[in-house]
């Protein structure tokens, strides 16, 4: 595999994704972005709209605008960043909605940990690409209410999910697919990502310490140091609920982890997160499929294969896997990225329409009724791979 060649088609793709947002995105009725497209370009007028995405919008644009200086990328995280502190911020109660309807009214006014988080990641890009003081404070206060209202003083980690007022709720779950438990992978690992971003910016000892606080319930808590697999849905005092794989979040974790240790310049964090890294890196390939794809997720319980192929597992796999090329400088990993990168291609990449589809069924035909744009379906894991892999490859030649 030609790593500048690779590098180079890497950058066409993300080119060709950023220019997808910037002309489909925009709700120009009734402002910010929209909340859904399907897979022919249709938008659905009345679809709420989310948090999530919202944020997700905002560090796309930081950082494509931190990578090349292109000035419409820079207005459309403008657009990002003041939709969600005009719309989606709670003045009131601190935090963010985690939707509001296609007006910008709130709608589903509840406190999603994951939610907060991802505003923190977008905010704390946004503040590297224009160094506004009133995003930084907005990250900061998002980061106290998060320790405040969700962290656990007595089992530690997070809770989910809160009302608009951060009082307690029955309902916890991220999504309808999910479990209704109190404690999950799928959020400690993003409220890391968000602290560690954040951290870049704003060098506080409190924050460091839960970063370092959050390492260690990684390696505690959720990793399985026997199949070096991440458990996903815990209780209260972190009992695992589930056995459920998930390879894309394995995959995504591999890298992202070993990413916070270096935030960290901790050279014993680095060495022990680069082995911890490899190991689950090295467990995903049991979900590896022969043309380089990963499953998405099994159940050892039932032994029921979960066989279709999501855009978002395809994206991280490419970085997880260059990850441990360059730790080990073994090709066998190359091999893997040119796999999935020639799996992307072929089957993910919409020729006619532009984006990546959602996702592939296990003979590889396009899953239907599943969104372009939506509450879920974002720019941030392919723009985000396609950032990391250039930068990556640029910075070992």
């Amino acid at each position: 595999m030609n790593l500048e060649n690779f590098k180079n088609e890497i950058k066409l793709e993300l080119f060709y994704i950023l220019q997808f947002w910037l002309e489909n995105s925009f709700d120009r009725t009734n402002g910010g972005f929209i909340g859904r497209l399907n897979n022919h370009n249709i938008i659905d007028e009345n679809a709420e709209k989310g948090g999530v995405l919202n944020a997700r919008i905002l560090w796309t644009f930081s950082a494509a605008y931190n990578f090349n200086k292109d000035h419409n990328y820079l207005e459309s995280a403008e657009r990002a960043f003041q939709y969600m502190i005009g719309h989606f911020r709670d003045n009131k109660n601190n935090g963010i909605y985690w939707s509001l309807d296609k007006y910008g009214n709130k709608f589903n006014t509840r406190k999603q940990i994951y939610a907060q988080a991802f505003a923190i990641y977008g905010l704390s890009e946004y503040y590297k690409t224009t160094k506004n003081i009133d995003a930084l404070n907005f990250a900061i206060e998002l980061f106290e209410s998060i320790e405040l209202h969700s962290f656990d003083k007595i089992n530690n980690g997070y809770f989910e999910a809160f009302s608009e007022n951060w009082s307690n709720l029955s309902d916890l779950r991220l999504s309808d697919k999910d479990r209704n438990d109190p404690k999950t992978m799928n959020t400690h690992l993003h409220i890391i990502e968000a602290y560690a971003s954040l951290y870049q910016i704003w060098r506080n000892e409190k924050l460091r310490s839960k970063i370092e606080n959050l390492l260690i319930i990684f390696e505690e808590k959720i990793i399985n140091h026997e199949s070096y697999h991440l458990g996903l849905f815990f209780d209260e005092k972190w009992n695992i609920q589930s056995n459920q794989i998930s390879y894309g979040h394995d995959i995504e974790a591999s890298w992202l982890l070993l990413e916070v240790a270096n935030v960290l310049e901790s050279p014993n964090l680095i060495t022990k997160w680069k082995d911890i890294s490899f190991k689950i890196a090295e467990a995903t390939q049991e979900g590896l499929n022969e043309d380089g794809s990963l499953k998405h997720e099994f159940n050892p319980t039932t032994n029921h294969v979960d066989t279709h192929k999501e855009w978002w597992v395809s994206a991280e796999a490419m970085v997880g896997y260059l990850n441990i090329y360059q730790l080990t400088k073994n090709d066998n990993y190359l091999l893997k990225i040119e796999k999935q990168w020639n799996f992307i291609q072929k089957y993910l990449l919409d020729q006619k329409n532009g984006e990546w589809f959602w996702g592939v069924l296990e003979d590889n035909s396009v899953m239907k009724n599943e969104d372009k744009i939506g509450f879920w379906k974002c720019p941030y894991h392919n723009v985000r791979a396609c950032l990391e892999i250039i930068k990556r490859i640029d910075n070992q030649v």
